[in-house]
């Protein structure tokens, strides 16, 4: 080659960096001038910055943080809880004498012959008796058959008549008695009487069978509770004013405490109080002291807040008495592991804790997982299927275009919300495992919202098949699904790739709408949408804004990078734009 020619392409080749430049536009191919466009738009490349940003965050992020995203935090602390209950006693207090039976339907029968100022009262073939002693208890008496006995030859046959066994016993006080020829006999101290009825004998329980009292006895010690003997004498002390009682040969001093409460002393030590406050533990089974419940009755007195007491374990422990209506609850201080909810932002949990006791910071990484992932599926779906469609009915026209353009225009008049909701409700009636929620999300979501990229994809192909490049690929017999999807698809790419990038941001948020109503994605699961679900409590709402507000703005930055790309995106590939 001569120095000429050399010479006159070095002077052809342009050194310009300017893109206006003729001669350096000739040597760009059509990819490069759309990268160069959409790079020097500056509110994309802000887009491109902040959802690369998004992406480590949500997808590298969840990989190094020290934390899982279900990973529950604890903490010990003390609580107050409930431990006992107090109330002024109005109920009846029945205590039945040993081997003696006196059952619930006749505790009704009995409050009712109180109240009618009845002096006795029947029930399942029983007759019993009330006496009033005082005003402190009543003494009730029964004679309830307990069985009948018929004696021929010499042997006797016996049948139960009431709720007392026939024991052995029994028989052989009765034997003893008939051949004494009296009409009545003791077995361990129950006194019963014969009667005759006709060819047979009446055996029944006739004297006291139990009290009833509306004072509440209070013992030391568990296995030192008062038996129904121990009571009566008590009772039967303060009905007539005593100051003291004897029972089992052991005398018992009786004081008057503050209030109504009695103490009495054994040897000069406490053995019981009497007193009209019931004291009773909020855990079955469990046994509250005698010092306690006097300590609890004397705050009642004085209606102070708070007292001290002592424990099961014989130390001195702080209590708070709170009156709800006509009871009182006694609360005390435990110690207990509870889920370290809501705890402000620190050096371990950088973005703090949610209601479940969660790190926030990784709940939102793995939430932007979800938002973006469930984003680019839908994306796709909608695009397969409005390529797909599109294509077709683009591509044949006439009434194969006739019916899938109807086909759109159903789609698009199905009321999406409600069909959401009524989706969401019927996988919640049936429990659907959180995961499947997920997928069929997508689904849902991409199976609506096709019918804009079928039009957008028919309409560039109505132009696109009447070229000259469609009528070569038509001479030379090129099969339909290769014309459709090889050679005039492509074509529509850009404008397929300016719609999805766009598109995005419209599925994030209609992902965060639906897990915000508590339709979307399920716990344990985490997205953004669920995660400012926390919102619906107003107490969070305006005392713990750390538990939303990230959240939120990570929804708003995503789908305004979504917008910024897409908007640079469209300006790129505008073949229209001033090069």
């Amino acid at each position: 080659m001569s120095k000429d020619s050399e010479k006159k392409i070095d002077q052809h080749v342009s050194t310009s960096q300017a893109l206006d430049d003729e001669q350096r536009v000739k040597v760009l191919s059509p990819g490069m001038l759309v990268m160069k466009r959409f790079f020097r738009n500056k509110l994309a490349m802000a887009g491109l910055v902040i959802l690369i940003a998004m992406f480590l965050f949500s997808f590298v992020g969840g990989v190094v943080s020290p934390y899982g995203e279900s990973q529950v935090f604890r903490k010990t602390e003390y609580v107050w809880k409930d431990y006992a209950g107090a109330t002024d006693n109005d109920a009846y207090i029945f205590t039945v004498k040993e081997g003696m039976n006196f059952p619930a339907a006749a505790q009704q029968k009995f409050i009712l012959a109180v109240n009618q100022e009845q002096e006795s009262f029947a029930t399942n073939d029983a007759e019993y008796g009330l006496e009033k002693k005082g005003d402190v208890y009543y003494q009730i008496t029964s004679a309830e058959p307990v069985a009948t006995v018929l004696t021929l030859k010499g042997k006797s046959s016996y049948k139960e008549a009431g709720s007392t066994p026939v024991t052995d016993e029994i028989k052989e006080g009765y034997t003893e008695a008939l051949e004494a020829g009296e009409d009545s006999f003791e077995v361990d101290g129950v006194t019963y009487s014969i009667t005759k009825a006709g060819r047979q004998d009446m055996i029944s329980v006739s004297g006291v069978i139990g009290i009833a009292t509306k004072k509440v006895f209070n013992a030391v010690s568990q296995e030192d509770a008062p038996g129904f003997g121990f009571q009566e004498a008590a009772l039967g002390a303060i009905a007539e004013d005593k100051s003291s009682f004897e029972y089992e040969d052991t005398k018992y001093e009786m004081q008057s405490l503050k209030g109504q409460a009695v103490e009495i002393l054994k040897e000069g030590q406490v053995y019981a109080t009497i007193s009209s406050l019931l004291v009773s533990p909020q855990t079955a089974g469990s046994f509250l002291s005698l010092p306690f419940k006097e300590a609890v009755e004397e705050a009642i007195l004085e209606k102070a807040d708070t007292f001290t007491a002592i424990n099961e374990k014989g130390e001195e422990e702080k209590y708070q008495l709170q009156r709800k209506n006509t009871q009182y609850v006694v609360r005390s201080q435990k110690k207990t592991t509870v889920n370290d909810t809501f705890r402000s932002p620190d050096s371990k949990h950088w973005a703090g804790t949610d209601g479940n006791g969660m790190d926030m910071l990784t709940r939102l990484m793995y939430g932007g997982r979800i938002s973006l992932l469930i984003g680019f599926v839908v994306v796709i779906i909608e695009v397969v299927l409005g390529v797909i469609i599109g294509g077709i009915s683009g591509y044949f026209g006439g009434w194969v275009d006739t019916i899938l353009m109807r086909l759109v225009d159903v789609v698009i008049c199905i009321p999406a919300m409600p069909l959401y909701i009524i989706i969401g409700s019927v996988m919640d009636y049936y429990k659907i495992d959180p995961r499947i929620r997920i997928y069929a999300l997508c689904a849902i979501l991409g199976v609506i919202g096709w019918p804009s990229i079928a039009r957008i994809v028919r309409g560039q192909i109505l132009s696109l098949r009447e070229q000259e490049f469609m009528v070569a690929t038509e001479a030379t017999g090129i099969r339909i699904s290769r014309r459709i999807f090889r050679h005039l698809i492509p074509n529509v790419i850009p404008q397929l790739i300016v719609f999805a990038t766009m598109g995005l941001g419209d599925v994030i948020l209609m992902e965060a709408t639906l897990s915000f109503l508590g339709i979307g994605v399920k716990f344990p699961y985490a997205s953004w949408g669920n995660i400012v679900n926390a919102v619906n409590d107003v107490y969070v709402l305006t005392n713990f804004p750390f538990v939303w507000i990230p959240a939120g703005c990570l929804i708003l930055l995503t789908v305004l990078g979504f917008n910024f790309v897409g908007d640079g995106l469209r300006d790129a590939f505008d073949p229209k734009m001033k090069r």
